[in-house]
């Protein structure tokens, strides 16, 4: 069989892409400047998120290691996943972005802290696309739908991960907090949703950013997050005295507002 004939019968072929005897087409190129704006940003954050702890003592060097981490972890984590030489080392201009917007966040850490909105809002954004461009990438290396959605998730929050490792923080990930993975998650399913009714891939990555952007941006408005686990056996208690509170309000006449799901609702806040 030809390559034509082959690419012609790849299921991906309408989203631009295909895999053929070890070559991987990109299901999109995404523009340099677009990349380093993202890896700036996150750097920018890593830098301020760091200074902050000012127990810990870190120098120069320190607060710049946290700023690459977070411009450049999540996009190394995604490229070693998929068995690709990683984007940040293709070419000077990751590295030395990432070390100057580091710099950058550090210095201005009073007037980055003003601008707290757009700060959240440009984090938003940065997460969507690093997960948009994990996700394309796995599936243009071959991977399923469901290992896809991972490495786009491990892209967009991987970076924070090892600053709290490196840090010696709870990793905010693993805790009840706002909502990051959950945010990327919903995002790259209605990427791969998108593609597999032949939503042209551009036009697929736009939607997964901008979910991705709005979960986390109302996480954070409204106090979202996971339920915090706890035992069967709580659960079972909890339902226990759920039920005893609604036969307790029905005889009251208040059971139905009083009672019940809406209980439980505040305690996903955070």
């Amino acid at each position: 069989m030809t390559r034509a004939a082959s690419c012609a019968s790849c299921p991906l072929e309408s989203g631009g892409n295909c895999v053929l005897d070890g070559d991987v087409t990109p299901l999109f190129v995404i523009p340099l400047w677009l990349d380093l704006t993202a890896v700036a940003i996150g750097a920018v954050q890593g830098a301020m998120f760091a200074a902050r702890f000012r127990e810990n003592r870190l120098d120069l060097l320190g607060v710049a290691i946290i700023g690459l981490v977070i411009g450049l972890g999540g996009g190394l984590a995604r490229d070693i996943l998929i068995n690709q030489v990683p984007a940040a080392l293709s070419t000077n201009w990751y590295l030395l972005t990432a070390t100057g917007a580091a710099f950058v966040g550090m210095l201005l850490l009073r007037v980055f802290t003003r601008m707290n909105a757009i700060i959240i809002t440009l984090d938003a954004l940065t997460i969507g696309m690093f997960a948009a461009i994990g996700c394309a990438k796995a599936v243009a290396a071959g991977l399923p739908e469901v290992p896809a959605v991972f490495v786009g998730v491990i892209s967009a929050v991987g970076g924070s991960v090892v600053r709290d490792m490196m840090l010696n923080l709870p990793i905010a990930l693993m805790h009840v907090g706002s909502l990051y993975a959950v945010a990327a998650g919903a995002g790259t399913i209605f990427m791969l949703a998108a593609m597999h009714l032949e939503v042209p891939i551009v036009w697929a990555a736009v939607g997964c950013v901008l979910i991705t952007t709005m979960v986390r941006l109302l996480s954070v408005r409204f106090g979202w997050s996971l339920p915090e686990q706890r035992a069967l056996s709580s659960w079972a208690t909890w339902r226990r005295r759920d039920s005893d509170a609604s036969g307790a309000g029905a005889a009251l006449g208040t059971g139905p507002r009083d009672s019940g799901w809406r209980r439980w609702l505040p305690r996903i806040r955070r």
